[in-house]
């Protein structure tokens, strides 16, 4: 009895080992895009890698559960996106209830900003009034630079539909953005 139990913990060893070398190569071949897809939401470097840290170690609890090991990837950016924009909420919660509590401090003098961090301020802003659907084709197609094929599969959407958000966003941040240089805001 003793030497089939032995037999049957070194087959589930075995099992464990090739599974864990699996996961491994994979997240070795996706480690930066999920950074990248936190870092895209977020935009802020300490809190995209937390998230991709999390999504890591989320993945590596439920890795086994994966039925389609091939689609590891698009499973990964999924998970990582939402992960993201979980942490997205909470810090504009956050930041709310601080501003709620907080005294007033002097306003930054407008001289001191960048004209091309305000519009990069300003495109980030249009790009956050987006809705989720239309803001994750923005930032993999035309921020990270991933083709329209790319996308479709990493977010498992058809590749028609990945056209139609990415036609939509675009233009939908051409109305913002124009209105934006039209008319600027007051200080």
């Amino acid at each position: 009895m003793h030497e089939y139990v032995g037999r049957l913990a070194d087959g589930l060893v075995a099992v464990d080992d090739d599974v864990e070398r699996e996961f491994e190569t994979r997240l070795a071949e996706s480690s930066t895009l999920a950074f990248r897809v936190a870092f895209g939401v977020l935009r802020q470097r300490q809190d995209a890698e937390d998230v991709a840290q999390e999504a890591f170690v989320k993945a590596y609890r439920c890795f086994r559960q994966l039925r389609d090991r091939d689609r590891f990837r698009a499973w990964l950016v999924r998970m990582t996106w939402r992960l993201a924009l979980d942490r997205q909420r909470s810090n504009r919660r956050r930041a709310t209830r601080e501003l709620e509590h907080a005294t007033p401090t002097p306003a930054a003098n407008a001289a001191d900003t960048i004209v091309a961090q305000e519009r990069t301020a300003q495109l980030w802003q249009a790009i956050d009034r987006l809705s989720d659907k239309l803001r994750a084709v923005t930032i993999l197609a035309g921020i990270e630079g991933h083709d329209l094929r790319e996308v479709a599969l990493l977010l498992n959407l058809p590749e028609g539909t990945v056209k139609s958000r990415l036609f939509l966003a675009r233009r939908q941040l051409k109305e913002q953005l124009q209105w934006t240089i039209t008319n600027p805001p007051r200080r």
